[in-house]
């Protein structure tokens, strides 16, 4: 009756997807902006420059703050998979206990033994429902965020005249740090996030002073 291996193979699932989040957010701790570590960025209107996606991501306010929210999502279902699975152990652990013990009828076993096996199989479908709600609502910031900053990348071309702006995802990759406009895109990233943070900040307070 234990139900166990499945419980914990249904987190496990949840918690790859959050160990892999952990991972794009912990490497805030060895990554630096490339262009702040002694190189002048010297790029001209005409010039391909480039930004180093990982090095970027670090240090964006939004994506910070959206993977810090959808982390602690990700731990509160956890939480409450693991909870809920402990329960279905216990009370199957007793149920199997009270079988031993002949303490049932058989008309009344088979009565526990089926809530149980539809309490396994609603934990099952929760499980499911949730995995794929946060893996939506992890899609839906992924594409929030590079919105955001192709959005960006694009109005900053077109401002300072660059040929273009390439995205560097390896950063091993070995390119004239003179062109290296990281740190100021992500500058100009974080105050227009924090520009749109504080207009929806305001937003409520005005709605309620507009209707009094």
């Amino acid at each position: 009756m234990k139900q166990t291996p499945l419980i914990i193979s249904v987190v496990a699932v949840l918690l790859a997807a959050a160990a892999l989040l952990a991972n794009l957010t912990g490497s805030k701790k060895c990554n630096k902006v490339a262009a702040t570590e002694g190189t002048e960025t010297t790029a001209a209107a005409g010039d391909i420059v480039y930004v180093r996606l990982d090095s970027l991501l670090v240090h964006y306010d939004m994506y910070n703050d959206k993977s810090s929210a959808l982390e602690a999502k990700m731990q509160s279902a956890e939480n409450d998979l693991q909870s809920r699975g402990r329960k279905l152990e216990s009370d199957g652990n007793a149920f199997q206990n009270q079988i031993n013990k002949g303490l049932l009828t058989r008309s009344q076993a088979e009565q526990q033994q089926q809530s149980l096996m539809q309490r396994q199989q609603s934990l099952q479908e929760l499980a499911g429902k949730k995995q794929a709600e946060l893996a939506e609502e992890q899609a839906v910031m992924t594409n929030q965020i590079m919105d955001a900053i192709h959005t960006f990348l694009d109005e900053y071309r077109s401002e300072n005249g660059y040929a273009a702006i390439i995205t560097i995802a390896d950063p091993t990759s070995v390119i004239d740090p003179a062109r290296d406009i990281t740190a100021a895109v992500v500058e100009g990233l974080n105050a227009e996030y924090v520009k749109t943070r504080n207009v929806k900040a305001e937003t409520p307070a005005e709605t309620e002073s507009e209707t009094k």
